[in-house]
């Protein structure tokens, strides 16, 4: 027997199945550790393709920093560089903005209550989360498909907007971090729905840019927002800074990119015929929504028909309402998409993709949630352990079937070799 753990909240489960099943263990490459705070000042003192920040804000500017979420620690380390490094030009304090950018794939309620930048930062900088409900998002123009882009005025009127956050793989947007922290991180509602109306193409994927009109649309906000700055980190499948990249939006998100690529894109020989997969632990399982953006990646491995085996915590619920109520409402995916045309939500279709894989395969759920909502109102399988999801598996699908498994799905972008 081989044991394989899988990340699991903030801790592992295991599962235990015979030697000869085991087909492949799927996750992104290990890099060499580096020092994360030496790696973001070096690339504050090296950026690509535009001064330092330091020589393009001035005394008295008012300057607009707008932050992805990836954990206190690494959100510290990135807004403390960033302020030593505008300090350094002789801007007050008080005249900078932090604004925490809006993620839609996330829970909606997590986000308003989780933690960000720790007491001391917290206590001295001007922090905001944005709302893309707010009445204070102003039009910056329209893309050239014609949809009006709405950004947040606090960044819309300061006189150096930079970016900053990790840039990692995408389920819609193919890579986020960089051009995504402008749209959605700081957009209107209507402006992210138009946007991400566009995701149920079927070249908008985890990670793929080429084609991806979502991401292409994202491009075309940036550029309106006229974003001046940004600080790209790239991390490893534990969350550490692997490699940090400054400067200008275009070419340092081609820089992270490629790196992030070489990290997170997996090549698999076999398609197997039951794969297990865990978004990552905690914070990529926080809630079923979160959670399932990891199944691309298990469809991509798994035979058509056969299994995947969903480790996922879910200690915060669902996630949105609208992506349980789409989920107990829908089976159907035409049906789903005529109501996605009429009444678009991004948590619908993040619905719409898990219906998508429910029918090419057979879906187990392992979490906390309660057994009610997942099995009788959902209809989903469920196994109360990882081990019994196996056993239930290997009953319906035979002792002999070969078992990959994805350990940090959220972060890994496997594909077959040709």
């Amino acid at each position: 027997m081989v044991e394989v753990w899988l990340p699991y909240g903030e801790t592992e489960v295991c599962v235990r199945i015979p030697t000869a099943n085991l087909l492949d263990i799927v996750e992104p490459k290990k890099m060499d550790g580096k020092n994360p705070q030496v790696e973001i000042k070096n690339a504050l003192q090296n950026p690509v393709g535009t001064k330092r920040l330091a020589e393009i804000v001035k005394p008295e500017a008012k300057v607009t920093i707008v932050l992805k979420d990836s954990g206190v620690s690494a959100n510290q380390m990135l807004i403390s560089a960033l302020m030593e490094e505008i300090g350094s030009a002789g801007v007050n304090e008080n005249d900078v903005t932090i604004i925490f950018a809006y993620d839609p794939i996330r829970d909606s309620h997590l986000y308003q209550k989780s933690p960000m930048l720790g007491e001391e930062l917290s206590a001295r900088l001007r922090v905001v989360r944005h709302s893309c409900e707010a009445d204070w998002q102003v039009s910056v123009g329209k893309t050239s498909n014609g949809i009006e882009i709405c950004l947040n005025k606090l960044f819309v009127e300061a006189d150096v907007k930079i970016l900053a956050g990790p840039v990692e793989p995408h389920p819609i947007a193919g890579y986020g971090g960089g051009y995504e922290i402008v749209l959605p991180g700081v957009a209107g509602l209507d402006s992210i729905r138009e946007v991400f109306r566009l995701g149920i193409d079927g070249k908008a994927v985890k990670g793929n840019l080429e084609g991806n009109p979502v991401h292409d649309e994202m491009v075309e906000a940036a550029d309106l927002a006229k974003v001046d700055f940004t600080l790209n980190i790239v991390r490893d499948s534990n969350l550490e800074i692997v490699k940090a990249f400054a400067g200008n939006v275009n070419e340092t998100f081609e820089k992270s990119v490629r790196l992030a690529e070489e990290i997170y894109r997996i090549p698999v020989e076999n398609r197997a015929d039951i794969v297990f997969v865990s978004p990552g632990g905690f914070y990529f399982d926080n809630s079923l929504q979160e959670a399932t953006v990891c199944l691309d990646g298990a469809l991509e491995i798994v035979k058509r028909g056969k299994a995947i085996a969903l480790i996922a915590e879910c200690a915060s619920g669902f996630g949105d309402k609208e992506f349980f109520e789409v989920l107990s409402k829908f089976r159907n995916l035409r049906e789903l998409r005529r109501h996605l045309e009429k009444k678009f939500t991004v948590p619908g279709l993040m619905a719409y993709r898990l219906i998508k894989v429910l029918q090419q395969v057979n879906l187990v759920v392992v979490s906390v949630m309660p057994e009610y909502y997942l099995s009788r109102i959902l209809k989903l399988k469920i196994a109360r352990t990882a081990n019994e999801a196996y056993r239930l598996l290997a009953d319906t699908f035979g002792n002999r079937g070969k078992i990959s498994f994805i350990p940090y799905g959220n972060l890994t972008v496997p594909f077959i070799k040709t």
